[in-house]
Parts: structure tokens; sequence; C-alpha cells
């Protein structure tokens, strides 16, 4: 399996890259400890993947992702989407793994 992302979501990255000024700049993306649900995810605009990191190419997107091999385990087979809605904006893991999420979407278990 792998991470993918929806169009949404790399239109959004090549945005905020333009705005800030770093069009080489590296999407990372992995899974920390927290939250009200146990695990939260975290996302980065890097210079350049750390050397373990499993890398995922979109280039017909414009947009390269890496994620650190422990994250991996949490978030494979996820789609990274960006919705803008009334009531919420932001980017959005739709992950297979997750059993349960928090009321927020920011936090999950497996």
């Amino acid at each position: 399996m792998a991470i993918t992302i929806s169009e949404a979501a790399a239109l959004r990255v090549r945005t905020i890259k333009k705005k800030r000024q770093t069009p080489e700049a590296v999407l990372r993306v992995g899974v920390r400890g927290g939250g009200c649900s146990g695990l939260t995810y975290f996302m980065d605009l890097v210079d350049s993947p750390e050397p373990k990191d499993k890398i995922f190419e979109f280039a017909d997107q414009e947009v390269t992702v890496a994620v650190d091999r422990k994250s991996y385990l949490f978030i494979n087979g996820s789609e990274l989407d960006f919705e803008k809605t009334m009531v919420k904006t932001g980017f959005l893991f739709r992950n297979p793994l997750s059993n349960r999420s928090c009321s927020c979407g920011d936090s999950f278990t497996l």
C-alpha cells in the first residue's frame, strides 16, 4: 500500500509552497502520541526528507510526501485530502486503519 493525496490537497500544498517561495519543499507527514484518542497527525513542509523516510512522488501533482517509517505503520493506505466547508477548513487524513477518531478529527486510535 501507499499514501495518496487528493487533487484538492495537492493544490493546497502547491499554494502554500508558492506563498512561502519554497517550490522544492517536501510535505512531511506523520503521527505522534497525544490527542484525546491517543495519536495525532502532523504535517510540515521541509527542505528535504530524512534519510530513512518513505518517499511518495506525485509528479503530476508537483508534490512529494515523506513519511517516517514508524508513522508509516499507522497511516499506510491513507489518503490526504483538503476540505473547505462552512464549519471547518483544513487537511484531512482518510485512514483505513483508524478504528476511532475524536470529534475534532485531529486524533485517532487503531
